[in-house]
């Protein structure tokens, strides 16, 4: 049934002036519309809504990723805007944290300010 509806993804905040600032101020996204509830992002012709909340439950796993074309290319371009990358210990990353999987996908981990985690891979 809903396999050609868009999907909208959310992320919780609890401070969209520091959403704001990382999502659209570091990662580019363009900020459609911000009410009481929900600030909303473009991610290429797809919604992203941060919503407010008074606690976020942060997941122990990626929340939100984008597919780019070079990981290591992206992730230098982020690096540079002020994003840092987690490193896992026993994982294999290279320095700037970006791993690459046994199938060839380049994959790199990071959060939001909130310490929901997110990443960029290819492939």
């Amino acid at each position: 049934m809903l396999r050609s509806c868009d999907a909208i993804s959310f992320i919780a905040t609890r401070d969209f002036a520091r959403a704001r600032k990382f999502y659209s101020g570091i990662l580019g996204l363009k900020l459609l519309s911000e009410d009481g509830f929900a600030q909303v992002y473009d991610i290429h012709g797809r919604m992203l809504r941060v919503t407010k909340v008074s606690e976020v439950a942060v997941a122990p796993y990626t929340v939100l990723g984008w597919r780019v074309k070079n990981t290591p290319a992206m992730v230098k371009k982020l690096l540079k805007a002020g994003v840092k990358f987690e490193i896992y210990k026993g994982l294999g990353q290279d320095e700037s944290g970006v791993w690459a999987a046994p199938g060839g996908t380049r994959v790199a981990w990071f959060k939001d300010p909130d310490g929901n985690l997110l990443s960029v891979s290819d492939q």
